[in-house]
Parts: C-alpha cells; sequence; structure tokens
C-alpha cells in the first residue's frame, strides 16, 4: 500500500504582475547559458514558495551545458521539499517524452508542484502542447504566455531548428559612416569603439557557433574567441566557409583549433590532401554542395549544422558572405553596428559592391532595438 500523502494544496493567489516578475527571473537565468547547451534550448526554471511571508523563490537554475540535466529538475532538486504545493516558472514546455534524461513534466508532477507558469508551448514536435497535456491530467493548473514575447527571442535558435531545420541566423556587421567594412587591400580597420565591440563579444558568448568565410580568414587572421571578460570560456564553435580548402595552416584559427572547435565547410569536390593536413590539426571537416553560382549552397549549409545540434548562428564574416545571406532570404537577425568614422572612398563596401542603403534596411524587418554605445550606433532588426 502506497504511504499516506498529504492532500495537495490548492493553487496559490498569484496577479499578473507576481507572473511577470517571476517570468522575468526565469528568462534572466535561462539567458545566462544561451551558448552553452546546444542542441538543446538554454531553458530557465524557478520554482517559487508561497508562505508566510509571501512569494520566495526556492529553487532556480538553467539548463546545463551541453543541453542536460534539463533546466526544471536542477531548479525542483535546489527547493527540496519546499517544491511541494509550490509555482514553477519556465520558460519553455517542460518536456513529456524520454530522451537522454526522463521528462520534465513527470519530474514536476513528482515534486508536487501545484501550478505551472510556462512562457510558450515547445514547437519540438515530441512535445507540442504534450508536457502542458500531461500537468493537467494530473491536476496540475497550468498558464501558458507569460513572458512569451521575449522568450521567443531567447528561444529562437531552439525554434527555428525544431520547425525550420536550420540554426537561427544573426549577420553582425560593423560599417563605417561612409559604408565601409575594412581599408583597402583587403586590410582589417578599426571601425567601432570598446562599448561595441564589448557588445559584439556578448552576442558571441551567446552564439553556438560563429562563421566567417575564407575571404576574411585570410585578410585579418582572426581568432574569433569571445574576449569578454569573464566570458573567456564562451568562445562558440568557429565555422569558416572554404569551398575550396584554402585554409592557412599557420592561421590563428588553425593553431588553435584544440582549443576552441574549428569546422571547415567545403565543397564536395575540395581535395582529399588538403583536408587531410587540416584534420591532422585538429580542424573537422565538412562538405556541402555547391550551388548553380559554383558557391557553396547556403541553405544545404545551414541544414547540416542544424543537423549537427547548432541552433544559434552568428555571422561576423565579409561583405561577400554578408550580401549572400541576405540576398538567399537567409537571416532572421541582422545586428548593425555603425561608426562615425570614415574609412574613404577606396575602402572596401560593407556588402560587396551592393547598395549599402538596401542592405541596411532589408525588406521584411522590424526594427527591434536602437542604442547607442559611445559614439557607435547598434540597430538590430528582426524579420517578420
Amino acid at each position: 500500500m502506497a504511504p499516506h500523502q498529504p492532500p495537495m494544496p490548492l493553487a496559490p493567489v498569484t496577479s499578473p504582475e507576481e507572473d511577470e516578475r517571476f517570468m522575468v527571473e526565469a528568462l534572466n537565468v535561462g539567458r545566462s547559458n544561451l551558448g552553452r547547451t546546444w542542441p538543446n534550448p538554454s531553458v530557465g526554471a524557478v520554482v517559487v514558495h508561497h508562505g508566510p511571508r509571501g512569494a520566495q523563490i526556492v529553487g532556480s537554475a538553467a539548463t546545463a551545458p551541453a543541453g542536460r540535466p534539463h533546466a526544471e529538475p536542477l531548479a525542483l532538486a535546489q527547493a527540496g521539499d519546499a517544491a511541494r504545493g509550490s509555482t514553477l516558472y519556465v520558460t519553455l514546455e517542460p518536456c513529456s517524452h524520454h530522451g537522454r534524461t526522463p521528462p520534465c513534466a513527470d519530474a514536476v508532477i513528482a515534486a508536487g508542484v501545484r501550478r505551472v507558469v510556462t512562457a510558450l508551448e515547445d514547437p519540438d514536435s515530441r512535445v507540442k502542447g504534450r508536457g502542458v497535456a500531461r500537468l493537467r491530467a494530473a491536476g496540475v493548473w497550468v498558464t501558458v504566455g507569460v513572458g512569451a514575447e521575449q522568450a521567443l527571442y531567447d528561444h529562437a535558435g531552439h525554434i527555428c531548428r525544431v520547425t525550420r531545420g536550420r540554426p537561427h541566423v544573426l549577420l553582425k556587421m560593423a560599417i563605417s559612416a561612409d559604408g565601409k567594412a575594412g581599408l583597402p587591400g583587403p586590410r582589417p580597420a578599426v571601425i567601432t569603439g570598446p562599448q561595441a565591440r564589448a557588445r559584439g563579444h556578448e552576442m558571441r558568448a551567446h552564439a553556438d557557433a560563429i562563421l566567417v568565410g575564407i575571404g576574411t580568414v585570410k585578410a585579418d587572421n582572426p581568432q574569433l574567441t569571445c574576449r569578454l571578460e569573464q566570458h573567456e570560456d564562451r568562445s562558440p564553435v568557429r565555422v569558416v566557409l572554404d569551398s575550396g580548402l584554402e585554409l592557412p595552416l599557420d592561421c590563428a584559427l588553425v593553431r588553435t583549433a584544440a582549443q576552441v572547435p574549428v569546422w571547415v565547410i567545403a565543397a564536395e569536390d575540395a581535395d582529399a590532401a588538403r583536408e587531410a593536413r587540416l584534420v591532422e590539426r585538429g580542424v573537422e571537416v565538412l562538405r556541402a554542395p555547391r550551388g548553380k553560382d559554383g558557391r557553396l549552397y547556403l541553405p544545404a549549409m545551414l541544414k547540416l549544422l542544424g543537423l549537427l545540434g547548432i541552433t544559434r548562428l552568428m555571422v561576423e564574416g565579409g561583405p561577400t558572405v554578408a550580401a549572400a545571406f541576405l540576398q538567399e532570404g537567409l537571416v532572421d537577425e541582422l545586428a548593425l553596428f555603425r561608426s562615425p568614422v570614415v574609412l574613404g572612398a577606396d575602402a572596401v563596401d560593407a556588402f560587396s559592391g551592393r547598395p549599402a542603403q538596401h542592405m541596411l534596411s532589408p525588406v521584411g524587418f522590424a526594427e527591434a532595438e536602437r542604442t547607442m554605445l559611445g559614439a557607435d550606433q547598434l540597430v538590430r532588426l528582426w524579420r517578420r
């Protein structure tokens, strides 16, 4: 005979303002591990206990690095016995399927949580409302939609991967006052100031992978790591579009491949001997088909990254690559750092010969942010 369980308390009475406040906390917690949990989303979960002293957070967690354990069981473990009769605020619907971990919905039920407030239903076909249904069938009160707007942004990578089979693409560009991206040669130019560069490194820290073209590697010899203080261990996977496997063996990326992963995406007909030399140095070489123009076919390349688990891709390289992603309609978010610096008529156009104004105001995008970072302006656009 099962041991006697005390009756489940009624769901605590809360206000919309209280729900919003605790969901903001859950969103902040979840955001802390963006870029570290792929192929899973970085979910935030907060357990709130209602007692004589009012509502208090007794458990708080984000999805662990590499995507497991999930946020909900971590937060519930932290709460312990205080989870019984509590409210769980979670940024994405608790999962209902057996994967590498048991269903989070079952853990929530077993912990005696009385109410769940979730920002979004999970569009993953393995969940898609089943977690909410499972909770309600067990007598748990469920509210959906609190904080949904921010959650849609935070989980854009997961949503894009499970619904479209590819990562969410953020295109980041630093552009001079005269629409240029580099010096003649081409040679790199310092376009933005320290505040803008710090924001760019924060974006890197929240990305699963960062992508440039082989032209950027040859011109700039970049490291593509996150150098933001206290985020040095948050560097994303570094991806190079290199159809002919021309990546120099002595470049910074190859020399540091053992510290931060480097993936080179080559054409299917690229030289096997060149691949072997890169693999010997710790670089992973992937293959993708060419398009009709002879260049790598970007939609297929993105599908490949999606299959490998990448959910959030930051494209940071070169006028040619930037223009190609925009022209193919593969950009979901655009971050433009506009500088007062003038580089001159001979400098490199930001979008490979295309009119900068057309590329800076693409059709189908809405402005999500406009802010000053020192002398520079950040304009962030989001695909409608």
